[in-house]
């Protein structure tokens, strides 16, 4: 009904633009004044006064030319506002677990505004000439939009954007299930809001202002982790406040020939997470340490974290002949950051360098750094012959980070000092100093080549080389410290076809095959190869039929790595419509993948290990969308289908998610829609984490 509706406005708008490209109707003469009868007429009137004019003179003729007179402008049946609004009401029956139900689905009970979209187009012209604005989600679900649209021809284009995500995660197993704290490690409960505004300034002209801001804030609670020095973590509540604004505003330059960008911005950010307990937390070590057990009582943590950052940008396109396009862009920015920390804890800790125990400590830490980064980026494409294209790109990225920290430990005792009573007695004081260089550079060049052998049949061929350098600071127990240097060098060659024999068919191959001989990070793409096919036949106007294939295979032979990581994934999709769908149309997939990964790491006390992982699934989805026998002139629709996912492996697990549709048309613009949905989710070895929920909803969807 919505890509009706956007057809139905779409069409609307094109009607309207053609009527005004009409040229206007003449409008009716207004009915010449009686004659008295002892006046004869004039001169104009007796040249007007002939055979033709008065055999046209029949009363209905006089009817029309009344008419014409009482209304001399055309009057229009065109709706000046049309859109729709669906609202409803859900109701949810869950069994299992809860907190799994909200990590996967989180749809909750309610009224909801499900869908709300509308378009103006102002008939007088004065302020705006067309107006859209949709909203979804609204009433408490973990997805909300709102967008808004307005346009005044070559004059402004405003927009404005908002959307609200709603995270939670508190999966049983997704940090430690046997933690003795009671609940559940790094879980969040969080809301993520986005807004963003953009103005333009006579759009369509040569000089084109424009102004832009973006906002991205973060709230809520959550768990986190407190770590002692002593191998011990203990489960804290957190609350999380974050929060960033972006601005930014330039001009752009359109000509023939050339196109250019000035922009100049502005962010600024800061963090003020929270952590606070109370009451006996023995963390996760289940063990004594040295005959005593480790226990937080108390912690009041909190962080204080400001950025601010300028940038400035350049963007350039230049197409001095028919045969050749040149582009670039260039960018810099330096961020600032600074840091307050603090803390406070009560309970018995231990300090393993000299194996003593104390009963509280006080952190205070304090940083900042300054990080200059530019950027750029150069290409060009020639067409020298009318099947060749060549297209070349070069990237480049560099960055430096001068960073400073100080952190104060102090540690307490309980004690009793001479003439005093039995308090807290402050220890000795642990203080420790960083200065931290980092240094980036990467670089990357491409060289694509695109041969046009037939009308048919395209063959593209290239090359990418991706290298690059940085300076870390080391860890502490790293032989190499206090600085680490790591490169990067890989090369990639590409190739591909497109391949239309018919209007009907259509097939694409893009293959990547690389070869590294340095890299960053142990899991970082390595020798590795990248298949990606696509494939569409349309049998007739009513079947089509799309098949697609993936594979990413990736290899790294280094001693003390030996990463072994492969993912397939084949797919294949059916489309039905017969009849343009008016009666039913049928949408069908089935998706069938595998992936394993197998990487050498260091475990406790440099012990060395394998990290496995494995999984096989088994992905399908259907909707079935039937129109039913017309009432009463209105035609009900049905829909049936649903997905399902089936894995096998390390952590094997079944979903189902059948869904039912009903809309019966009330009124010409009034219908009632009616949904119901079951998710069903278990795992092979976490039975606890299963859940099965009804979800039913239904409500009214009004149109104009």
């Amino acid at each position: 009904m919505k890509s009706t509706l956007v057809r139905l406005t779409l069409a609307l708008i094109v009607v309207s633009g053609c009527a005004l490209a009409q040229p206007p109707e003449p409008q009716a003469k207004p009915p010449e004044p009686q004659s008295k009868p002892d006046e004869k007429p004039s001169a104009a009137a007796a040249k007007t006064d002939t055979p033709a004019a008065a055999k046209t003179d029949t009363p209905a003729a006089a009817k029309t030319d009344t008419q014409a007179a009482a209304s001399p402008a055309p009057s229009t049946e065109e709706p000046w506002i049309n859109g729709s609004f669906d609202f409803g009401y859900r109701w949810v029956a869950l069994g299992g677990s809860p907190q799994s139900y909200r990590s996967v689905v989180n749809l909750g009970e309610g009224p909801k505004l499900i869908g709300l979209e509308f378009t103006i187009l102002n008939p007088k012209k004065r302020g705006f000439d067309r107006l859209s604005a949709r909203a979804n989600g609204w009433g408490g679900d973990p997805y909300n939009t709102a967008h808004l649209d307005v346009s005044k021809r070559a004059i402004y284009d405003f927009s404005a954007d908002y959307r609200d995500i709603a995270y939670f995660n508190a999966l049983p197993t997704f940090a430690n299930p046997l933690a003795p704290a009671g609940f559940n490690e790094q879980s969040f409960d969080t809301h993520r809001r986005m807004a963003k505004i953009d103005l333009t300034l006579f759009p369509g002209r040569h000089v084109i202002p424009y102004l832009s801001f973006d906002r991205n804030s973060g709230y809520g609670h959550g768990v986190t982790t407190w770590v002692q020095d002593a191998n011990d973590e203990f489960a804290v509540p957190t609350l999380q406040r974050d929060s960033s604004n972006n601005y930014r505003g330039g001009v752009r330059l359109e000509f023939n020939r050339y196109h250019l960008t000035l922009e100049e911005g502005g962010t600024t950010f800061k963090n003020d997470d929270q952590a606070s307990a109370s009451g006996v937390n023995p963390g996760d070590r289940t063990t004594l340490l040295s005959g005593q057990t480790l226990v937080l009582n108390t912690l009041q943590q909190a962080y204080g974290i400001r950025g601010t950052s300028k940038y400035s940008k350049l963007l350039v396109t230049v197409s001095p002949s028919s045969w050749i396009d040149l582009s670039g862009q260039f960018l810099y920015s330096e961020p600032k950051t600074n840091i307050q920390y603090t803390d406070g804890a009560v309970g018995n800790f231990a300090l393993l360098s000299s194996l003593l125990f104390y009963s509280g400590q006080r952190d205070l830490g304090t940083g900042a750094a300054n990080a200059p980064h530019v950027s750029g980026n150069a290409g060009f494409e020639l067409r020298p012959f009318r099947r060749l294209r060549i297209v070349e790109s070069w990237i480049t990225d560099h960055y430096h980070d001068a960073a400073f920290s100080l952190v104060a430990e102090q540690i307490l005792f309980t004690g009793t000092l001479p003439g005093e009573r039995t308090g807290t007695i402050p220890g000795q004081t642990l203080t420790s100093a960083m200065n931290a260089l980092e240094v980036v550079n990467n670089n990357q060049e491409q060289v694509d080549v695109l041969l046009d052998v037939t009308s048919k049949l395209t063959l593209r061929g290239g090359f990418r080389h991706v290298w690059g350098d940085a300076s870390v600071r080391a860890g502490l127990i790293d032989p190499l410290g206090p600085q680490i240097g790591g490169e990067l060098s890989r090369n990639v060659g590409l190739a591909g076809l497109t391949f239309r024999p018919s209007q009907r068919f259509s097939f694409n191959l893009d293959y990547e095959g690389a070869a590294t001989d340095r890299t960053y990070f142990r899991t970082s793409l390595y020798n590795y190869q990248r298949v990606r096919a696509r494939a569409r036949y349309q049998l007739n106007a009513a079947l089509s039929v799309q098949a697609n294939f993936t594979l990413l295979n990736n290899q790294n032979p280094t001693p003390g790595i030996q990463n072994d990581f492969q993912s397939r994934d084949n797919s294949v999709s059916l489309y039905w419509t017969p009849g343009g769908g008016k009666r039913i149309s049928v949408v069908a997939e089935y998706d069938r993948s595998s992936m394993r990964s197998n990487v050498d790491y260091l475990g406790l006390f440099f012990a060395p290990g394998v990290s496995s992982y494995l999984d096989n699934a088994h992905t399908a989805s259907s909707t079935v969308d039937l129109a039913l026998p017309t009432i009463a002139g209105m035609a009900p629709k049905i829909s049936m289908g649903g997905s399902l996912m089936i894995s096998n492996g390390t952590r094997s697990s079944r979903y189902y998610q059948p869904l039912g549709r009903l809309s019966l048309p009330l009124q010409k613009h009034v219908s009632w829609n009616t949904e119901w949905r079951w998710y069903g989710f278990g795992e092979q070895l976490y039975l606890f984490e299963g859940f099965r929920a009804h979800v039913f909803m239904t409500g009214l969807r009004l149109t104009k």
